[in-house]
């Protein structure tokens, strides 16, 4: 959060975990405008597959320091599980950073995916 609550512009950011969910990888994917990034599913996963990947978590920030999610943020969720499921990588969760707060769709029930962590 101290790293990416004061940016300008929307950063969208992916941790890419192992199968003991420990982190191999953190890829800022997407640099946004003011208010609005737009990742691509498509290279989330070709970055995950290259990084032997098992699961993915997503971070972005919303510079307005609202952390609420929008239209698209669902939207683009609900998406990202569907193509996770398919192509065998989970997604954990995708957070929104804010001022000081954030959104977690894990936590909000939006990602209902079982997580095993030993």
């Amino acid at each position: 959060m101290p790293q990416m609550r004061d940016l300008k512009k929307e950063v969208f950011k992916v941790v890419f975990l192992n199968s003991q969910n420990r982190i191999i990888a953190i890829e800022d994917l997407e640099e946004g405008t003011v208010n609005h990034a737009a990742p691509i599913i498509r290279e989330i996963f070709q970055r995950a597959l290259q990084h032997f990947a098992v699961s993915i978590i997503c971070v972005h920030n919303h510079p307005a320091g609202d952390a609420a999610p929008s239209a698209e943020d669902k939207t683009f969720t609900k998406e990202l599980c569907d193509a996770g499921k398919l192509m065998g990588i989970k997604v954990l969760d995708h957070v929104i950073l804010g001022d000081n707060e954030f959104y977690s769709f894990t936590d909000e029930g939006n990602i209902s995916q079982k997580i095993t962590i030993n």
